[in-house]
């Protein structure tokens, strides 16, 4: 009966416009305070304990790094000069710009963990560019927040991050390596419908009229940004820092390019910078906060073994469960975000995981993967809602378009799925 009231609660705020990380603290605490009626309502000291122990993990310190990384880097005049270099390469015509962004987008993911912080980038960018070439600017926003969804799985990411906090056999080196050829070939696939559908369309009819950069002069202007994934990437590989170090590393970096190469970053940018990455990090983290409040009434009241005994007996087969929760997740990630679908699932998920002996590094890589659908999802879709905000359109002009990229990713997903090694053999050849 408590448990019915702990899910109809959280929905029945959620419903009521209560942001997601209140709802879940709200309804686990409600839950606890039920179920200990006969101790004077001291089992509510649980709340506390377990908000402050859902953020005394030390991989949880990467975070706001991250976070601060993918706004300096937005600052830095790194996303200009990345897209020179990339025209430079594949020159100028219908279809050309599109491959860009989603390019961009994939190299600026091995920087920030963050889909929405990369949309902003990018967007900023490559909205006006495609714009002056002649592409709709709800065509723009589409590639735009689809390309950074990739940033999910391209490490170092965010979500693998909290992923890692949430099953602790599966490490954050492990689950960097396992999406890095998820995430490529999804910004691979969602290169092919981006390219076909402005070549179908006409669209980008004056591109190929813009002047062509000049290889080397954009090769020296990007060589700062495109050797920041090596510095990250490479320097937890080498063992010379470990991932969370490897966040102050790129900040550190980030404000060197941004302030002494570039000088794009003044002193009196840091405060604005800093603030935005502050606001940003204090909303992450107080949704896992308040989740382990929720997790704990889940487990304290044994609502996650029934639901896992009546799924494993229910007579379905392993693939059968596995496309369940597949649709699950592709029809949640439309009304919530990727760490409040990591932080409230991942507890009911991972006793049918253990169940069915599922490798947990892959698992994370299909969830990540399919958060990432999420994220250029209508009608929550948090990396369009940025796009769409910089191109100055609604939300209602993507839907022409993102449906093609969603199949994209989608077929991603199924190879994923098909084939686990895409996941794992990187993993494995690293000796994770």
């Amino acid at each position: 009966m408590i448990g019915v009231v702990l899910f109809a609660c959280f929905i029945g705020l959620m419903v009521l416009g209560v942001p997601v990380g209140v709802a879940l603290g709200l309804a686990g605490a409600l839950a606890i305070g039920l179920a200990n009626l006969d101790t004077q309502w001291f089992g509510l000291l649980a709340v506390p304990q377990n908000f402050y122990a859902g953020l005394g993990k030390y991989p949880l310190l990467a975070i706001p790094m991250f976070v601060l990384v993918g706004s300096i880097f937005d600052r830095s005049g790194v996303a200009s000069r990345l897209v020179n270099f990339a025209v430079s390469m594949v020159g100028r015509g219908p279809g050309m710009l599109p491959l860009v962004a989603v390019a961009v987008a994939m190299f600026l993911g091995g920087v920030s963990g963050s889909g929405p912080a990369n949309a902003a980038a990018v967007g900023g960018v490559m909205i006006a560019a495609m714009a002056r070439a002649g592409y709709p600017p709800g065509y723009s926003a589409t590639i735009v927040g689809a390309a950074a969804s990739t940033d999910i799985l391209i490490p170092p990411s965010i979500a693998f991050i909290v992923y890692s906090v949430l099953v602790p056999g599966a490490s954050v080196p492990a689950l960097f390596a396992g999406g890095i050829v998820p995430g490529v070939l999804a910004g691979l696939a969602l290169i092919v419908p981006a390219v076909w559908l402005a070549r179908r369309h006409g669209m980008g009819h004056a591109e190929a009229d813009i002047p062509r950069p000049p290889f080397w002069a954009s090769l020296r202007d990007a060589s700062w940004g495109l050797a920041a994934p090596v510095l990250i990437l490479g320097g937890m590989r080498a063992g010379w820092f470990t991932p969370t170090e490897a966040a102050v590393v790129a900040v550190f970096y980030g404000l060197f390019v941004g302030m002494v190469i570039h000088r794009t970053i003044r002193v009196r940018d840091l405060f604005v910078i800093l603030r935005e990455a502050g606001e940003l990090s204090a909303v992450i983290l107080l949704v896992v906060a308040l989740a382990g409040v929720f997790a704990y009434s889940l487990s304290t009241l044994g609502i996650i073994d029934p639901i896992t005994r009546a799924i494993t007996q229910s007579g379905l087969g392993e693939w059968s469960v596995l496309a369940l929760i597949v649709l699950l997740l592709v029809l949640v990630g439309t009304v919530l975000d990727g760490v409040s679908i990591f932080l409230i699932f991942i507890p009911l998920l991972m006793p049918i995981v253990n169940h069915f002996r599922w490798d947990t590094v892959w698992f994370g890589v299909l969830l990540t993967l399919l958060v990432a659908v999420g994220q250029f999802t209508p009608p929550m879709a948090v990396n369009l809602m940025v796009s769409c905000r910089i191109a100055g359109v609604g939300i209602e002009s993507t839907l022409r378009w993102v449906g093609w990229l969603l199949a994209a990713m989608l077929m991603v997903a199924l190879l994923v799925i098909a084939f686990p090694s895409l996941a794992l053999w990187l993993p494995r050849s690293l000796g994770y």
